[in-house]
């Protein structure tokens, strides 16, 4: 989830003065200079270099509204009981206190390890929506139970063509995160979205490669959403 578009609209912030007040704060921190882009719950990079601003300051989301008048649920996981949810940039740690004054968490990073943690989040929300969307009906939680080996495969594949295309080495052990992640949204349904911003990054590594008449870093990615007719 990022923070740069939809947060006006939220119900619940509409409804609860602190949200209010943490959206008007992030509005200006984040989008006084240039409208959002289309769809934000996935990889901002490559809008950001087209606007000269690489490095703008950024939220990276992972509490979640689960219906109108609901608290926010936290993004923290057996794997990661501090949880996830992190800031870059010169407002980070006003962006962190104002979540955490909402009882939520939030960390504050470099830019590399923020990077790391949002291509993960990026893997975590391609991989798992592209395989849950194999199986119709299926939720979060049930593609980490039942469809474990897919989207294990999956997610190896995304992280070695995201490690490799940004020069990056991830810390040991995504799977584990990304599944324990899973577990605490299990009830979240399945589809593959917003390609652009999201799988839509993975597959243009595709194309990139075999333009230059390299193998397919990502043939698994390719073949399913081909499959499901999403290119």
């Amino acid at each position: 989830m990022s923070l740069s578009n939809g947060v006006n609209r939220c119900p619940l912030i509409s409804k609860v003065p602190f949200w209010s007040a943490l959206a008007m704060m992030i509005s200006k921190m984040f989008l006084t200079t240039l409208p959002p882009p289309v769809g934000t719950n996935g990889m901002l990079e490559p809008w950001l270099e087209s606007k000269g601003i690489n490095d703008a300051d950024q939220v990276l989301a992972y509490f979640a509204v689960a219906k109108l008048g609901e608290p926010p649920i936290d993004g923290k996981t057996d794997t990661n009981p501090e949880g996830l949810t992190a800031a870059y940039g010169k407002w980070a740690s006003a962006v962190a206190a104002r979540l955490e004054a909402g009882g939520l968490s939030c960390k504050v990073l470099d830019k590399e390890a923020f990077q790391k943690q949002m291509l993960e989040k990026l893997i975590w929300i391609a991989s798992f929506m592209l395989v849950g969307a194999r199986h119709p009906g299926a939720t979060v939680g049930a593609v980490e139970k039942d469809f474990r080996s897919e989207v294990s495969s999956l997610i190896a594949e995304l992280a070695n063509a995201a490690a490799a295309e940004k020069g990056i080495v991830f810390e040991d052990s995504m799977e584990e995160r990304l599944c324990a992640y899973s577990r605490a949204v299990a009830h979240f349904p399945t589809a593959v979205k917003e390609f652009k911003w999201r799988n839509g990054w993975f597959y243009s590594l595709s194309q990139k490669a075999l333009a230059e008449g390299k193998p397919d870093p990502c043939p698994l990615h390719t073949e399913w959403l081909k499959e499901l007719k999403v290119i």
